[in-house]
């Protein structure tokens, strides 16, 4: 049995959520808040919730926000008709997948659909408010209100009544847990929430026959001060959770013969140790003799003694080292081993109940603390780790399905690019997941372009996953210059921090060296993504109309070309005069659904920026722009020959001729960027390209 889709609703960000699941790894990459661990304590809240575990239950911000202000709000009115009143709740539904080989003996009873062909079940939790126990919240805090308002009639130096803190404290007695099996359609997974079974009713019936959900928090206790052995209690744990299993079992046998050993010797020496305090036990005890006697006896118990006096050691040049002198990387990556072997253990069970049917290990931010190598290594080996699933010595097995929640564009980048899935935030309280692997079919008729993108995000950039905004740059002078640039607009034109602009360095923005005139092939990934703007730095790359890719100098008034693919995928023109003409706000762009692809539009979150007019004279690239603004700078600058040819680089100094020593001079772009860098001085400053800045103010906006 697999787990194939989980729906949630109204828990915290997850208003109205649903994710897929693969097989094996499913790897879950976003944001920051966008509800990775939202996900993983909903799940644990109803898989493995209890009446006596507090920190399971499920509190009033639990709730999203926007049902708690739909429960306030019905408190604050009039109480609704039962026919009137919609239940309020917090749900979670997990669609299954199971086939004809499978054991269905803990599903047989709660199946809602036995069509030949019909292979789904879903199992349903709601933590609902019903019509019955709405209309007591409403009688209660109608009666709390009116008491506290009565209690503090004329008084001005207290609030008013708080609905929230009454909410958050008294919930739980109003708001009860359903359980139910759910029909659904074998077309398309949609749930029959009118045809389902109420589990509560089913003879025999338990949950865990079904599920078994372990996780690892982010919130590992990993440290490597001189007094910790985290190490070594997993050992302890680990040991526990092996205890009844058959693997290991002549090896932990042979163990607790030795303790016994050691505990009859023990004993003796005991005897010897404690003699006198047991002589004055006896004495002033009021103790008959030979009828109470006291004794201290040894009695080592294997796992507490595992966790109490053993050590996790490392090797190091025939030395054998303390666990807490490992760097935390390496303590975090071996923690995880552990905390999956012990997870996995428990899966398993004793030998005289079967493992649950579906198993979910849920494994957030596993690159704490480590280096990008380990964070690859980590990802690459979770699948042979993990790939025998849950496995028995009695033949006793299942399957095992793990989701893997990261911020790390090195574990993207090493991943199936069909595992993963991608959380955005789409509304204020509001979340959606998507599959990486659909955007197969957004590119249905671009195959190369589809392709080119799988390749470069897992194998090249997967920054733009976890970005707010992007910066698609031509070349490497760019690239280079861009952080430079964005200090330089910051300093010079400060943010606007009372209207909480932050500067450009402050903001989340991923700066992507694709080449601006390619930048194209990205536009229904930017849509994918949701990114809330993207700032394409690209070259006007003036040719001559015979000849397309001869390049040129701009001459106002004659029939010249752009060669560059991007401006003309976007805009659909390839004539320079029509770019030399067009006002910024033309140049911005979004997602038009009818063309599927970006669009001009006059406030679009995208911009095109490519050189414009200065002084008079239009650039064709970034550095013919740049020599010409630059002229002062240049002209008191040196630079390496490996960066300009010198004798370009002097006629350059009498001439200015920008677009000539920007064609044949340039010997090396990146040279060429660190020259620049190392050039200016407080006597000699360089100024940002104007469309450069005035793009990247927009971006900052």
């Amino acid at each position: 049995m697999k787990i194939k889709r989980i729906i949630v609703k109204n828990f915290r960000l997850l208003k109205d959520f649903s994710i897929d699941l693969e097989d094996e790894l499913s790897l879950i990459v976003g944001k920051n808040n966008v509800g990775k661990t939202s996900l993983l304590l909903v799940l644990d809240k109803f898989l493995n919730g209890s009446s006596i575990d507090s920190s399971k239950k499920i509190k009033y911000n639990d709730l999203n926000l926007d049902m708690q202000k739909k429960i306030e709000k019905l408190l604050d009115t009039e109480l609704e008709e039962e026919n009137e009143y919609k239940p309020l709740s917090v749900s979670l539904r997990i669609i299954v997948e199971y086939k004809e080989t499978d054991c269905l003996d803990n599903i047989n009873k709660i199946l809602t659909n036995l069509d030949v062909g019909n292979n789904y079940f879903a199992i349903g939790f709601d933590y609902v408010l019903d019509y019955d126990r709405y209309k007591e919240l409403h009688k209660d805090f109608n009666e709390a209100k009116a008491k506290y308002d009565a209690d503090h009639e004329g008084r001005e130096d207290v609030s008013s009544f708080d609905k929230k803190d009454f909410l958050d404290t008294r919930h739980q007695k109003y708001f009860h847990i359903v359980r139910k099996s759910i029909d659904v359609k074998v077309d398309n997974m949609e749930l029959d929430e009118d045809n389902y079974v109420d589990l509560s009713t089913v003879q025999g019936f338990r949950m865990d026959s079904i599920f078994n959900f372990q996780f690892i928090s982010a919130r590992r206790n990993v440290n490597n001060k001189d007094v910790d052995k985290t190490l070594s209690e997993k050992t302890s744990n680990l040991y526990k959770a092996q205890e009844e299993s058959e693997e290991n079992k002549e090896a932990r046998g042979r163990l607790i013969d030795h303790l016994k050993d050691t505990d009859k010797e023990l004993t003796e020496l005991y005897g010897d140790v404690f003699a006198e305090i047991l002589k004055k036990i006896e004495k002033l005890g009021g103790m008959k003799q030979k009828e109470t006697v006291i004794r201290v006896i040894s009695n080592l118990q294997h796992s507490e003694l595992l966790k109490g006096n053993t050590t996790v050691v490392y090797e190091h040049d025939d030395m054998e080292l303390p666990e807490n002198y490992n760097g935390l990387g390496y303590m975090n990556l071996i923690a995880i081993i552990f905390d999956i072997s012990f997870c996995v253990e428990k899966m398993k069970r004793a030998n005289e109940r079967r493992p649950a049917d579906i198993n979910l290990l849920f494994i957030e931010e596993p690159e704490a603390h480590t280096h990008p190598q380990m964070q690859y290594i980590f990802i690459k080996n979770i699948k042979d780790l993990l790939k025998n699933g849950i496995k028995r010595e009695d033949g006793a097995n299942a399957s095992l399905q793990y989701i893997v929640s990261t911020h790390s564009s090195h574990i993207v980048a090493d991943s199936d690019f069909d595992d993963v899935k991608y959380l955005r935030r789409e509304e204020e309280n509001s979340v959606k997941s998507k599959n990486l692997k659909s955007l197969k079919e957004m590119y249905a008729d671009e195959d190369d372009a589809y392709r080119f993108l799988k390749q470069y995000l897992t194998l090249i950039n997967s920054e733009l996953f976890f970005a707010d905004k992007a910066i698609f740059v031509e070349g490497d002078t760019e690239r280079i210059l861009l952080p430079v640039m964005m200090q330089k607009i910051d300093e010079n034109t400060p943010p606007d921090k009372a209207n909480g602009e932050l500067g450009l360095l402050s903001q989340n923005i991923s700066l992507i060296p694709i080449g601006g005139a390619y930048s194209h092939i990205f536009d229904k990934f930017f849509h994918f993504i949701g990114l809330s703007k993207i700032l394409v730095i690209t070259d006007l790359d003036i040719g001559k109309q015979e000849g397309r890719h001869k390049k040129c100098e701009y001459i106002e008034g004659t029939n010249q070309v752009t060669t560059n693919a991007a401006l003309k995928y976007y805009f659909g023109h390839s004539d320079v005069s029509y770019y030399v003409s067009l006002a910024d706000n033309l140049k911005l762009m979004s997602w038009n659904n009818a063309s599927r692809k970006m669009t001009p539009c006059v406030d679009g979150n995208m911009r095109i920026a490519y050189e414009t007019k200065e002084n008079g004279y239009q650039a064709r690239s970034f550095e013919d722009c740049f020599f010409k603004k630059n002229e002062t700078f240049m002209c008191n600058a040196s630079f390496a020959e490996s960066a300009l040819n010198g004798n370009l680089f002097e006629a350059y100094k009498t001439n200015k001729n920008a677009f000539k020593l920007a064609e044949d001079g340039v010997e090396s772009k990146s040279a060429l960027a660190v020259g620049i860098l190392l050039a200016e001085n407080d006597g000699n400053k360089w100024q940002v390209p104007d469309y450069i800045k005035e793009g990247l103010l927009w971006l900052r906006k």
